[in-house]
């Protein structure tokens, strides 16, 4: 079962009333959007997701609330583009929930478990190309490495990068999971999983995750009207520097000009941070999966 993390939080963050136009861009299994729907009696709710299954749960679970919705089978880093085709130039509210939702991790055949032997894929949405069986078979030892570090910030990149060119072809998830265990010191998996990182790292890169974040956040800061607010939800640090440094970038002074005894309004920022939040601890105790999660949030003031 899937539980929304920071539900509460990001919903009275978002500041809904009746009339808004609110974009959820990570539907997954509809918790926050089933929240957000049951608001904005008046308005209207647009949906993103690429995933067909998560498609297909959340349209019975929203239609049993309300019908002022629209979900959009695309990947948001189109969350311009789409919302452009409906004539939509502007919106009051922005969500992104950027977790794995618990459903593609528990399901054993999407390849994303560690914990569960499955054909190698981690793909959000099922109908592209690239999946980690690709990223573990063909890629070089060097780019391997390269992501690994990177997107898993794993010590022992060059190693496992190593064992896995070595172990070719390697088809399944526990066959990869015993390729990094064996690619590692023996007091390295006595820590957290070994292979965390590593699986982290590959579905990043199968899913071109944080240029599609960056993207997306800086089209919905364009898109937000004065007064809305945008949400983010993150679970590790990468995510998470992407949306403090974004989110830092349109809030202040541009530095030349914060020694200026008054600064005319065109030079101030449209934005202000609102908050950064934690999961509660007795959040973390009903559900162990937000102990990494973060929600910052964002408002436009002019």
């Amino acid at each position: 079962m899937h539980i929304s993390v920071l539900l509460q939080e990001s919903i009275d963050y978002l500041n809904l009333s009746s009339d808004k136009k609110i974009v959820d861009c990570t539907l997954g299994y509809a918790g926050h959007s089933s929240e957000i729907l049951k608001r904005v009696k008046n308005g209207f709710l647009f949906a993103f997701d690429q995933d067909k299954e998560a498609i297909e749960f959340s349209k019975s679970k929203l239609n049993a609330i309300a019908s002022n919705y629209e979900i959009i089978y695309a990947n948001f880093s189109h969350l311009k583009e789409e919302l452009a085709k409906r004539n939509i130039t502007g919106v009051d509210g922005v969500l992104y929930d950027l977790g794995v939702s618990s459903p593609q991790l528990d399901q054993a055949d999407r390849g994303f478990s560690f914990h569960q032997d499955a054909k190698l894929d981690m793909r959000m949405n099922q109908e592209q190309k690239l999946s980690a069986y690709e990223v573990v078979n063909e890629y070089s030892e060097a780019k391997l490495s390269e992501i690994i570090y990177k997107y898993g910030e794993e010590k022992y990149a060059k190693s496992i990068a190593k064992g896995i060119v070595n172990s070719r072809p390697i088809k399944t998830t526990l066959e990869l999971t015993e390729v990094v265990k064996e690619s590692v010191p023996f007091a390295y998996r006595r820590e957290k999983h070994p292979a965390r990182k590593t699986f982290q790292a590959i579905r990043i890169e199968v899913n071109n995750e944080l240029e599609c974040f960056k993207k997306s956040l800086n089209d919905a800061l364009d898109l937000l009207n004065i007064g809305g607010r945008i949400c983010v939800i993150t679970f590790h640090s990468l995510e998470d520097k992407i949306c403090k440094e974004i989110f830092k970038s349109v809030s202040e002074v541009k530095p030349e000009l914060k020694n200026m005894p008054i600064i005319p309004l065109e030079y101030q920022p449209k934005y202000k941070v609102v908050k950064t939040l934690e999961p509660t601890k007795e959040e973390l105790e009903n559900n162990p999966r937000a102990r990494s999660a973060k929600l910052r949030v964002i408002e436009r003031v002019w």
